[in-house]
């Protein structure tokens, strides 16, 4: 990653007792990854709010944070190229003196029964969800503090297993698979390692190319028969992340309002 490919608009913020945590959350401009941020903001870290291309909406993230008194920056990174990831963390650290949560919220969707789905679609789609995982992954491992967390994002659809989803839930069955493997593997570092599994949650990723009849099934599927909001899922995060959440460890937490 180049330095200049950068979002650099911060706030200070109130003053608190001690230093913050600091947190870096990906696929921060726009959906669940910016209902993360805030939250997280407003529960004191200070927030790195990652994007891949949408500059401009990374950038109002950071200033919606920094407005109600929290401390944030923008820096773009692509999830699944360990080079740019590795310099987002660098300057993570220059800036702020390390990191204490991870949470990988940038993903990608495609629709398709198996048989008519373009494998160039698979390609890209597993890029960003498998190999972006497990790169992200790699930097929490080496870089967070004792007592930070790292929480990764699957899908209900890997139990649900409606029509369509065939190459995004195989996606993220990958993610559930490496999440009690890498809480295993930072035995002893006093770092927890969970993997959030929403349900339908109305986000412009989910929303995309489906019809209001889908839109309404989908909504009365779980038991309290409604879609979830990122904030729903945001207040699941900062649990995770909180001191109270901290005996939950290598778990998927399926957040889906009662489906299986």
């Amino acid at each position: 990653m180049n330095p200049t490919d950068t979002a650099t608009e911060t706030g200070t913020g109130p003053d608190t007792d001690g230093p913050r945590r600091v947190a870096v959350v990906t696929g921060g401009s726009r959906g669940i990854g910016r209902a993360v941020a805030e939250r997280l903001a407003r529960e004191g870290l200070t927030v790195a709010v990652n994007y891949a291309r949408d500059s401009a909406s990374a950038r109002e993230t950071v200033r919606t944070i920094t407005e109600a008194g929290g401390r944030a920056i923008a820096i773009q990174a692509d999830v699944a190229d360990e080079h740019a990831v590795n310099a987002a963390f660098d300057r993570v650290h220059e800036e702020f003196g390390g990191v204490d949560v991870v949470v990988h919220c940038a993903g990608r969707l495609a629709l398709s029964p198996i048989a008519d789905l373009d494998l160039s679609v698979l390609d890209a789609m597993h890029r960003t969800n498998i190999r972006g995982t497990f790169v992200v992954a790699q930097q929490a491992a080496r870089r967070l503090r004792a007592g930070g967390s790292f929480v990764a994002f699957s899908t209900s659809v890997v139990a649900t297993q409606f029509p369509a989803y065939g190459a995004y839930a195989a996606s993220k069955g990958a993610v559930e698979a490496m999440t009690l493997i890498l809480a295993r593997e930072l035995r002893g570092r006093d770092v927890t390692v969970n993997t959030v599994a929403p349900g339908p949650t109305a986000t412009d990723m989910f929303l995309d190319g489906k019809t209001e009849e889908q839109i309404e099934t989908l909504a009365k599927a779980p038991a309290l028969e409604r879609l979830g909001t990122p904030d729903d899922i945001a207040h699941v995060v900062a649990f995770l992340t909180s001191p109270e959440g901290h005996w939950v460890n290598g778990q998927i937490l399926r957040a889906n309002g009662g489906m299986a």
